[in-house]
């Protein structure tokens, strides 16, 4: 579901009406039937829904109808698009619970979450940093999970997240890049059946640090993440200085580039692709994806925002589903 205040709704709406585009999976929503007719109706989208409980019901019900598996109890006070309630923040987090209920039964193969505004889960006690962490306890995941942006002519992992700049030197450990080396190798085996992945580390510092005069972090906490990944036979290069990592040549060096802080990894994203952008978890038990985008509030309600992110996602979440099987994950 994720913020009721936000687009996910009119997005989720809008990418059924899509339905027949090339490559989107068959999908279930998980939300108030009651807040969707609603939010179809005053956009004046022709969006049927159908309630369904099985995913076998989803996949017969949906080209005719969005199928929908609600909620234990409607959405309430009324949503007011543009304004999250502090109340709703129970209905967003179980609608989560429910989609991961779903896919450890069988009844879906992945998870795609819509946008959350954190502050409001916070306001409401809410203890994790976000839909990640959540979903990692929820599942039992063996070690932190890692966040990596897919588009199709990038992917990116960014090693420390949601932090001030000024904070991100020393929370850059040689650990947390091992560990974020580790689990990307992984999945682009698992997830994208690449047999031998190659990943390209970014340097923090301009000019790579120019031989310890402009910072120091790429030889006494990069380098030697590089060099533990080498040894574990993960095929690694850097560090490279981050303004000449991804034109179109650089790109094609490498199968995802492990980025230092969150802004070197989301810049180029969004620049070479802001529509079809995807967030998508590593190292969870099951796959799950989100747009590469936030809450939308300043144009909830509207019918502007676009499903293209939500539609990638969907499409990405299927493939990476399909290819564990393959894999025999």
């Amino acid at each position: 579901m994720g913020e009721p205040a936000g687009v996910g709704g009119e997005i989720l709406l809008a990418a059924w009406l899509n339905r027949h585009e090339g490559g989107l999976p068959p999908f279930v929503a998980i939300d108030d039937p009651a807040r969707l007719s609603a939010l179809a109706a005053k956009l004046q989208l022709d969006v049927p829904l159908r309630k369904v409980s099985t995913g076998r019901e989803a996949v017969a019900a949906f080209n005719g109808a969005l199928p929908v598996a609600a909620l234990d109890e409607p959405l309430t006070p009324a949503v007011v698009p543009g304004t999250p309630n502090v109340a709703h923040a129970d209905f967003v987090m179980g609608s989560i619970e429910v989609a991961t209920q779903w896919v450890f039964e069988g009844q879906a193969s992945a998870i795609v979450t819509n946008p959350i505004q954190k502050q409001t889960l916070y306001e409401a006690g809410f203890r994790y940093p976000g839909h990640t962490e959540y979903l990692a306890a929820l599942t039992g995941a063996d070690g932190a999970p890692v966040m990596m942006l897919v588009s199709p002519q990038l992917r990116v992992v960014p090693v420390t997240i949601h932090l001030p700049l000024a904070d991100v030197a020393a929370a850059l450990t040689t650990s947390a890049i091992i560990h974020a080396g580790r689990i990307t190798a992984a999945a682009l085996k698992r997830d994208f059946l690449i047999r031998s992945p190659r990943l390209a580390v970014a340097a923090l510092n301009p000019h790579a640090g120019e031989g310890g005069t402009l910072g120091t972090e790429e030889a006494t906490v990069i380098a030697p993440a590089i060099a533990a990944l080498k040894a574990e036979g993960i095929r690694v290069t850097g560090p490279h200085p981050a303004d000449t990592l991804f034109h179109a040549h650089a790109r094609e060096a490498a199968d995802a580039v492990l980025c230092m802080y969150h802004d070197q990894a989301l810049i180029p994203l969004k620049t070479l692709d802001f529509d079809n952008g995807v967030n998508l978890t590593l190292g969870l038990p099951l796959v799950r994806s989100s747009p590469d985008h936030g809450t939308a509030l300043d144009i909830a309600g509207t019918g502007q925002a676009r499903p293209d992110s939500l539609m990638a996602a969907m499409k990405l979440a299927a493939a990476c589903a399909a290819n564990r099987m393959l894999a025999g994950a």
